[in-house]
């Protein structure tokens, strides 16, 4: 059985794809066949789901107990035994391999709680490796100094610029070591490389910064008091808060009049402060923070759910169409989501090296544009790419209708598959501007000793895009295809109506668009921000 799991690593794309083939269908108890196809997409999705939560918990139990450095050992440790165990699983010989009834034929329940132990463990690994090694690498440069401040922000550039090779060079060099040499050797050589890294990695120990909290209280503690404490005092009237701020000099900072309920945490009910458990207005501040995140994250979800297309109907439309070059070859569909690592592997040092200095020169920006600027340009872009993505559809279903080719679903559109290239190139270049934009953002927008958990907001953005991407599906399906129509979705691509969907998802990105442009507008940078 051939299970293959794609795990969008934002930050980069991961695929994970096991052959198992000596995992047959289960039979069912009335004796029919339960398909492949449905027994992996059940697994991928659990999987899935369970891999794109857990950076949130990882990054909490670096930031309140563990610590960073060690978060990424620990996880690091996990994420090789659990490709260790899954390069196992493939080499180990199948109990059932001389079975001659692979109808009824069904594998050890030993080697399947083998095979899924293996891999929840590489999703526990991720869960504390992703967030937190992103957010080490930052805490390296001093943002308060103006030249590690222009470095921090390539960091994150040249962070995308790495994962995307990776990715590429995965793409081109591990599918083939999997599809012709050996599956053992395809996951053995992650596990191999991913041993070396946490040497490299344990080498440069006594070089690193470490990043030291200013306060010994825990931080969600700290936070947390800021909202029981406005919460204890909702009958303080605004007017007694400012009155109370005169008199004992506490200046407002930039921004105060945003959620100005959160001010009520600064005193006690009966207006006097010294009970000990009153809040300082630093703390207030930095619950305000976090407040001021949750539009940017629920505005940038579209963009989210755009991007979940790319390797499903993106692939799927590439698939009916020509895909010979030549003579003797014919390009894989999915072989097309490498011109989004490609992409951003080429424009990346453009943008760094010579976008960012023109435009530093103009603003004045050690960034040259603002996060929130470098992100909304991006969600620009992903509008583009669906609508560039909509006339190109149109045009392949205009070009089977007048070849009589609606009612052949296997048969292929004359039609280059080379036309899907431009939405794919175009959301690269997205990907540079809204991926890379993100990271920095959530990881410098809240308090120092929550970094790890910005970046796993910014990675629960993509996890929570690609439910809603399903359930949209779901929910577009059961409209178009109800009383007998054909779906939007239809297995017959020649009779569907992708072009409409991309439609809808280019309206629904513009609409969050707008929104985006509102809350950014009005957004405040902390204080210690580079932008």
């Amino acid at each position: 059985m051939e299970i293959c799991i794609f795990h969008h690593w934002r930050g980069g794309c991961r695929e994970i794809c096991i052959l198992w083939d000596r995992f047959k269908p289960n039979k069912l108890p009335n004796g029919a066949t339960r398909s492949v196809s449905c027994i992996g997409s059940k697994n991928v999705n659990v999987w899935s789901g369970t891999a794109s939560l857990l950076p949130l918990l990882g990054a909490f139990i670096a930031d309140s107990y563990l610590g960073r450095y060690r978060t990424i050992i620990i996880s690091s440790v996990l994420y090789i035994l659990g490709l260790g165990f899954l390069t196992l699983s493939t080499v180990l010989p199948s109990s059932h391999s001389d079975c001659q009834d692979t109808a009824t034929c069904s594998p050890p329940k030993v080697q399947i709680i083998f095979f899924f132990f293996s891999l929840y463990l590489v999703a526990i690994g991720q869960g504390g490796h992703k967030p937190c090694v992103q957010a080490f690498g930052a805490d390296q440069f001093n943002a308060q100094d103006p030249e590690e401040s222009i470095a921090k922000s390539s960091f994150f550039n040249w962070w995308y610029f790495g994962m995307c090779g990776g990715l590429f060079m995965t793409i081109c060099i591990l599918n083939y070591v999997q599809d012709n040499l050996s599956w053992g050797l395809g996951f053995g050589i992650p596990c191999i490389v991913m041993g070396l890294a946490l040497v490299v990695f344990l080498l440069g120990s006594f070089t690193y910064r470490f990043r030291q909290s200013s306060d010994e209280k825990n931080p969600f503690i700290r936070i947390g008091n800021v909202f029981i404490n406005a919460a204890r005092n909702w009958q303080t009237t605004t007017s007694a808060i400012s009155v109370e701020q005169e008199v004992q000099g506490i200046l407002p900072h930039e921004g105060s009049e945003q959620f100005k309920f959160l001010n009520k945490a600064l005193f006690a009910p009966n207006g006097s402060k010294g009970n000990g458990k009153i809040c300082s207005i630093d703390e207030v501040e930095e619950a305000k923070a976090i407040l001021r995140l949750i539009p940017i994250w629920t505005t940038c979800l579209v963009y989210a759910i755009v991007f979940s297309q790319l390797t499903t109907f993106f692939t799927k439309q590439g698939a009916t169409m020509d895909r010979s070059l030549g003579s003797n070859f014919e390009v894989p569909a999915a072989s097309l989501q490498s011109f989004i690592s490609l992409s951003v592997v080429i424009f990346i040092p453009i943008y760094d090296r010579i976008l960012v200095p023109i435009a530093r020169a103009i603003t004045g920006k050690p960034s040259g544009i603002t996060m929130l600027q470098r992100i909304g340009t991006g969600i620009f872009l992903s509008i583009l790419s669906m609508v560039v993505a909509a006339i190109i559809e149109k045009e392949r279903l205009q070009t089977a209708l007048e070849h009589g080719l609606v009612d052949m679903p296997k048969a292929t559109v004359p039609m280059s598959i080379c036309w899907l290239i431009p939405q794919y190139i175009l959301f690269g270049i997205s990907d540079v501007f809204t991926m890379v934009g993100l990271q920095e953002f959530f990881y410098d927008q809240v308090p120092v000793e929550l970094k790890s958990i910005g970046l796993s907001l910014y990675l629960s953005i993509f996890g929570t895009g690609s439910f809603l991407s399903s359930f949209l599906i779901s929910v577009t399906e059961n409209i178009t295809g109800k009383d007998g129509q054909i779906s939007w979705f239809s297995d017959n691509l020649n009779q569907a109506h992708l072009d409409y969907f991309y439609w809808v998802l280019g309206v629904l990105s513009t609409i969050a668009f707008t929104a985006y442009l509102y809350f950014s507008r009005s957004y405040i940078y902390n204080k210690s921000s580079s932008l």
